[in-house]
């Protein structure tokens, strides 16, 4: 049984985790609203649950706590989309210091878990990392796609978003093909793309 001390550790963090469905990218649902981290995070795990007969050399509940905790860090500073990224700012360092103040409050145990994972995909080191790698990159241009973008989205930078990891999974490559020429319509129809 948990003692009262450890359970409201275990609180604190699902309060402060939270934050994630208050953590917006710069997508957009189809209904128009801004879509969250949360929401994201959702579909990419859907999407994983949904293709696992497409993976079966994969354990799905390691793909799947990879995808739930890959952006966890979030919660603490937020989102910095892509395209705004600067290599000498690395995302993933300030990621990992705000995914470990936000697991401040758990057992070590679950820390020390919750990280691996989380440096397991940041480095894709597994099978399971490089498929949660590829899947979140799919979903991300999935968003791009349907979403109700603002007039001056750069569908253009999703051309080659993200390709490294869906090409290095044969069924992500198999799906960025179809996505891909989404995305070119997107980007002849709204910036004018020619390429």
């Amino acid at each position: 049984m948990m003692d009262t001390d450890t359970a409201l550790r275990f609180l604190h963090f699902f309060h402060e985790a939270e934050r994630l469905k208050n953590t917006f990218r710069t997508s957009w649902t189809t209904g128009g609203q801004r879509e969250s981290t949360a929401s994201h995070t959702w579909r990419l795990c859907l999407m994983a649950v949904v293709l696992e007969h497409e993976l079966p050399q994969v354990d799905m509940a390691r793909l799947l706590k990879i995808c739930i905790v890959h952006d966890l860090g979030e919660a603490i500073s937020g989102d910095i989309p892509a395209i705004h990224q600067d290599a000498n700012a690395p995302k993933a360092a300030r990621e990992r210091q705000d995914l470990l103040t936000l697991l401040a409050p758990l057992p070590e145990a679950t820390q020390s878990e919750i990280v691996a994972l989380w440096d397991e995909y940041e480095a894709a080191a597994t099978p399971e990392a490089q498929i949660a790698k590829a899947l979140d990159k799919l979903e991300t241009l999935l968003q791009h796609n349907q979403g109700a973008n603002p007039p001056d989205f750069d569908y253009v930078f999703n051309i080659d978003y993200g390709r490294r990891f869906t090409d290095a999974v044969p069924l992500a490559a198999a799906l960025r093909v179809l996505i891909d020429e989404q995305t070119r319509r997107h980007a002849v129809d709204h910036n004018g793309y020619t390429g």
